[in-house]
């Protein structure tokens, strides 16, 4: 899925009146476990969301047993 930030002119954040980074300090961008931002790399994105996926949530198995 893409999209676009309604704040982004050609990579200058208008909100925070300087260059865009996604999930900077000040960002609209909620940056949670399930955004990923790519690298521009398909095979380092796909080894990095595989990784993700191995990592196990122990809070969050605790509270499902």
């Amino acid at each position: 899925m893409g999209w676009t930030c309604q704040h982004d002119h050609k990579g200058y954040c208008k909100l925070l009146k300087k260059e865009c980074i996604p999930g900077m300090k000040g960002c609209i961008i909620n940056v949670s476990d399930s955004i990923i931002f790519s690298s521009g790399n398909f095979e380092d994105d796909k080894k990095i969301d595989e990784k993700k996926q191995e990592e196990i949530d122990f809070a969050t198995l605790a509270k499902s047993n």
